[in-house]
């Protein structure tokens, strides 16, 4: 398959759903001008989009056909955007540059920015409960991602992040942290893409699997470019990691080992939809795109 094709086909529907969604907060005056301008310059700053389009594929996976998913799918990068603005906040990672630009405190200020994340998380779930598809579906959908965001998972991923900042954490926490500051939302991305096709039970854990998988290995790969990249591929300054005494993949485990254990993540999450049909294709190659990426 053209993975290059099919990213960008996925992507400018996720886009244009966003676009949309943010057009139609400022046509109806449904919140200030101000906080508008802070969400849309958020939301569309860029980005690939992969936590959406991996719920698409997910959902096409298993035979989902539903036009409901993109809404829902959409969801997910509001919330991604909002763990954005919050993480590059200088009570958190104090970042000013995100996809080569200013991050949204140092164009808006931070009061503007906490509430413009504030209002995207929110709004990430009225999106939802507005799709169309069985109640019973969306509760599960809803569930799914509540717990993912949580203090269960990217809030208390995030939270012990902080509070080992610039201690030498264990392995095992480590590998917390990333399981669940990053690893939770990818996990539920693809699992929702599942949900709202009512997958059965052995197709759910497929996908969850492969979810698990790759979530852990999207954050080592992240950790290993903070090292090795450029603040040209990454659009965002590199080596911060270090610098702030971030307990990463590279700093517990070394970039060698951290290297083939995102490989080995990477061939399980594939070998994990092997069994689904040919529609289960897009999944394996975003899976050896992650492994492979530069930003």
């Amino acid at each position: 398959m053209n993975l290059k094709l099919y990213l960008k086909e996925k992507k400018e529907a996720v886009d244009g759903f966003l676009r949309d969604y943010i057009a139609s907060r400022k046509n109806r005056r449904a919140c200030p001008a101000d906080l508008c301008d802070a969400m849309g310059y958020a939301l569309m700053a860029g980005g690939k989009r992969i936590r959406p389009i991996l719920s698409i594929a997910a959902h096409e996976a298993v035979g989902g056909t539903s036009d409901s998913i993109l809404p829902v799918a959409s969801s997910l990068e509001l919330i991604h955007t909002y763990s954005l603005i919050h993480d590059d906040l200088p009570a958190m990672d104090n970042d000013d540059f995100r996809r080569n630009k200013p991050t949204t405190h140092r164009v808006f200020g931070e009061a503007a920015a906490i509430l413009a994340g504030d209002a995207l998380l929110t709004d990430a779930f009225n999106i939802i409960s507005h799709a169309e598809a069985p109640a019973g579906i969306l509760i599960n959908v809803i569930r799914e991602l509540s717990h993912a965001c949580g203090p269960e998972g990217l809030v208390g991923g995030q939270s012990l992040d902080l509070v080992l900042e610039g201690t030498k954490a264990a392995k095992s926490d480590v590998e917390y942290i990333h399981t669940h500051k990053t690893g939770a939302l990818i996990r539920a991305s693809v699992r929702i893409g599942a949900l709202m096709a009512d997958t059965s039970p052995a197709g759910l854990a497929c996908l969850t699997e492969y979810g698990e998988k790759i979530g852990l290995a999207f954050q080592i790969i992240d950790d290993i470019l903070d090292v090795t990249g450029t603040i040209e591929e990454l659009g965002k300054s590199t080596g911060a990691d270090d610098a702030r005494g971030k307990n990463t993949y590279p700093s517990a485990f070394g970039l060698k080992e951290s290297r083939e254990i995102a490989e080995r993540l990477v061939n399980d999450a594939v070998r994990a939809v092997e069994n689904l049909n040919k529609k289960a294709e897009p999944l394996s190659e975003i899976a050896r795109y992650i492994l492979s990426r530069r930003n």
